[in-house]
């Protein structure tokens, strides 16, 4: 463990802290499934919710790298971030359309992005995710609790064929930290793969609170992986801390376990999200995997 944590945001001390973190494993940087990009009125809503302490959130978010756009994409690249997506997500209809446009001009400024698109339940979801798939959407993101939809809502059978023939991976925010919403937990999810068993998904923030059940499905289901998003962070771990005698399984699963951040919205700096995986102690060659091995597998990145 580094004794740095304390660098400053967007300093160069704190790049270099966070690069102390990976650069003696050997791996080429780190990539972050789970970063936050989207159109400025949105992310100033975003901000504005976490700014309130919204009722989904219950407590006190400081948001650590509150900047403008370029200055959050060169801090990234700073810390070696080799790959990083920009997760952005609908609340309602006819919304997700615009949004996948913004995020592939994103992308094409931005070739270390992983061109991330989204889908919302609505007629017309199945064409325009097919667009975007064709465009070259390397993952999608999918909020069930911030859009309040089922992952099973009928409106969503071909969105999920065609991403299931297309194997693009869907990051997926279905458990339900830090609250419940109407749809999220497992029992819809594990319901999806029964339908589409090689399904890609990426359970965010290792499926919080749900921990022990988000993990059985990644175990039965070849597709089904986990993102570390906010998980084992000291600031998770005061109100959904994660069972220590699952720790084991997820040794086991190192293969399909993913580095997420959820920069720039986390409330401590980008170090401490790597500390609470290494404080873990599962060896150096799970880590590898989970911060660069794993995401370079999945996503083709050399």
């Amino acid at each position: 463990m580094c004794d740095d944590h304390d660098a400053q945001p967007f300093s160069p001390a704190e790049s270099t802290a966070v690069r102390k973190r990976f650069e003696h494993l050997g791996i080429p940087g780190i990539i972050d499934v789970h970063t936050h990009f989207m159109p400025g009125r949105v992310l100033d809503k975003v901000w504005a919710y976490f700014d309130s302490a919204g009722p989904m959130l219950g407590r006190e978010w400081p948001i650590t790298y509150r900047a403008e756009e370029e200055q959050r994409v060169e801090t990234l690249r700073g810390f070696g971030v080799l790959a990083y997506s920009s997760m952005l997500y609908p609340h309602k209809a006819d919304m997700a359309r615009w949004l996948n446009s913004w995020a592939a001009d994103f992308a094409a400024g931005h070739p270390d992005c992983l061109h991330t698109s989204t889908f919302y339940p609505e007629p017309g979801a199945a064409e325009y995710v097919r667009t975007a798939i064709d465009a070259g959407t390397r993952v999608f993101k999918s909020h069930v609790q911030v859009g309040d939809y089922s992952p099973i809502d009928p409106l969503l059978d071909d969105v999920w064929a065609a991403i299931d023939d297309a194997q693009v991976p869907v990051v997926i925010h279905c458990g339900s930290g830090p609250a419940p919403g109407s749809f999220t937990g497992p029992t819809p999810i594990e319901t999806l793969m029964r339908r589409f068993p090689t399904l890609p998904l990426i359970v965010a923030h290792m499926g919080t609170p749900e921990y022990a059940e988000f993990l059985s499905l990644a175990e039965r289901f070849e597709n089904v992986r986990l993102d570390t998003t906010m998980s084992f962070t000291d600031f998770s771990e005061q109100d959904a801390p994660y069972p220590r005698d699952l720790l084991p399984r997820v040794a086991d699963l190192g293969d399909k376990i993913l580095f997420g951040s959820d920069f720039p919205n986390i409330p401590y700096g980008y170090t401490h999200a790597l500390d609470a995986i290494i404080r873990l102690d599962l060896g150096d060659d799970w880590i590898r995997r989970v911060l660069h091995g794993n995401a370079a597998r999945l996503f083709g990145i050399g």
